[in-house]
């Protein structure tokens, strides 16, 4: 594997390990907070961020390289409200979008192609990532802190998360 890339692919290793940790912060912020259908969304992103971590991990290790698991700092243990919560979600979403770009760029500047087709999934996963963090944030302002559309946001939102969690035998149908 191209060291360069492999290198790029660490750094991006991190990040997704980062944000997987950020959203389980801020999942049990919201679980302390009497939002738990919020915290299950959340929860059910820190484990996207998570399996997008292992899903670089492995690649690299079939390529032939060296993935590094690495330490991350604490995240945040408090948070203003709500709206905040999605505002440093949203911005979080646009820095991974931006490394995600940085590493498309990489691969095309070392040619290497098989990476960058692998990556594409990770382009295409960001753009649904920053439209559903700007959606949630467009109702929120509707909302502006009305205890009533919070309580049917919350519970919206922990719909909303059933309906998107795959099942945990994967979908497969008892014989």
């Amino acid at each position: 594997m191209n060291t360069r890339v492999e290198k790029a692919i660490n750094d991006q290793i991190k990040k997704e390990a980062s944000s997987s940790q950020f959203y389980l912060a801020m999942a049990s912020w919201s679980e302390n907070n009497g939002l738990n259908g919020t915290a299950k969304f959340l929860y059910a992103q820190s484990d996207e961020e998570r399996f997008h971590m292992l899903k670089l991990v492995k690649f690299v290790n079939e390529r032939g390289g060296r993935a590094i698991i690495p330490s991350i700092e604490q995240p945040p243990i408090e948070f203003d409200n709500l709206t905040k919560i999605f505002e440093l979600l949203l911005e979080h979403e646009i820095m991974v979008t931006e490394s995600i770009n940085e590493l498309v760029d990489i691969c095309l500047q070392e040619k290497d192609y098989s990476t960058h087709n692998f990556v594409q999934w990770y382009v295409s996963e960001q753009l649904e990532e920053e439209a559903s963090a700007r959606s949630i944030l467009d109702k929120l302002k509707l909302i502006d802190g009305d205890k009533g559309g919070m309580y049917m946001f919350d519970r919206d939102l922990e719909k909303a998360t059933v309906l998107a969690t795959p099942p945990a035998d994967g979908g497969a149908q008892k014989a």
